[in-house]
């Protein structure tokens, strides 16, 4: 009886073996979607569309909503290049325990509708977050954004700081009289942009170059990742010229206010950032009243990714300060 157990367990595990390989080498995009839901569901996170009106034109977008309906809203919004999930590791690190978050697909990236004749500059982005606000039933709520996505975050707190009760800033763009970071000093000398990627190993490469600590991902997912970025290249090549389109740097929008935008902030950055320099952090600092400022040692460009419970713990010990 016992053999014949043993030999049911070894088949069992042989046949499993045999099931995950199949899918490594022949669905890997069925591997990268089930672990990209399992993240999700250890950050208590759910997928979600809607569908808003914006610049003439009618979008429909998704994204991951999860906590508790009755907590505090807390909106985030990506960098470029970037998508929703960026952000499920802060959410299973402790947000969604303590406030409604919603992680957005931006449109012209991730899920999201991504029109190639439309316009993607700060400000177009800013109105189509007004009317993701809107569809959400959000009057009042906490802001946050990495990279591409601080800048829409705090450009937005601009436009309306009667509806951000506060942000939270991780390596924000915009910061144009920060010193040139490496990233920009490969741009002036002809080099390829190293955010986005051509090929597998290009996406090798743009991991190593946004993060010092990039998390492990599985090998399947690893190629999935890549071949999306590869499918998106020319578009965000062209969401990131019209971005450097944008009229006037964020730093000189807050300097030229009168008075300086009041809105609570917490701002964190990689004191190893190879994309915007992170000098940037001070000089936002200096310019936002009522700022506090996280440098992360050891860190890059995704604080979120590379370090997120050192990032979550931060952020909560910042809303606590604001409740007291």
């Amino acid at each position: 009886m016992l053999l014949l157990i043993f030999k049911a367990i070894a088949a069992l595990l042989a046949l499993t073996v045999l099931v995950y390989v199949a899918l490594y080498f022949f669905a890997p995009t069925k591997i990268a979607d089930t672990a990209l839901s399992l993240e999700r569901m250890r950050a208590k996170l759910e997928r979600s569309e809607m569908t808003i009106s914006a610049d003439g034109r009618n979008w429909h977008l998704v994204y991951l909503e999860g906590g508790p309906a009755d907590a505090p809203p807390l909106l985030l919004l990506h960098g470029i290049g970037a998508d929703k999930d960026n952000w499920t590791k802060v959410a299973a690190s402790g947000l969604t325990r303590r406030y409604r978050v919603y992680a957005i697909d931006l449109p012209g990236f991730g899920e999201s509708d991504k029109p190639a004749d439309a316009r993607y500059r700060i400000g177009d982005q800013v109105t189509r977050v007004e009317a993701i606000a809107k569809q959400l039933g959000l009057s009042r709520f906490h802001l946050a954004g990495n990279s591409m996505g601080g800048w829409i975050a705090t450009a937005y707190a601009i436009a309306h700081p009667d509806q951000v009760q506060s942000l939270w800033l991780l390596n924000p763009a915009g910061v144009m009289s920060a010193e040139t970071s490496e990233m920009m000093k490969l741009i002036a000398a002809g080099m390829p942009l190293p955010l986005f990627a051509r090929s597998e190993p290009d996406f090798g490469r743009l991991l190593q170059f946004v993060m010092q600590k990039p998390p492990f991902i599985p090998a399947p997912v690893r190629a999935v990742l890549a071949r999306r970025q590869i499918a998106d290249f020319r578009l965000n090549e062209q969401i990131f010229e019209d971005v450097r389109e944008q009229s006037g740097a964020l730093d000189e929008t807050l300097a030229a206010l009168s008075p300086p935008l009041a809105t609570p902030t917490l701002i964190v950055w990689g004191d190893r950032d190879r994309v915007l320099h992170p000098s940037g952090a001070a000089i936002l600092q200096r310019l936002l009243p009522n700022a506090s400022l996280v440098m992360l040692g050891g860190i890059g460009h995704l604080p979120m990714l590379e370090a997120p419970r050192r990032a979550t713990a931060d952020y909560l010990a910042f809303r606590s300060r604001l409740t007291r």
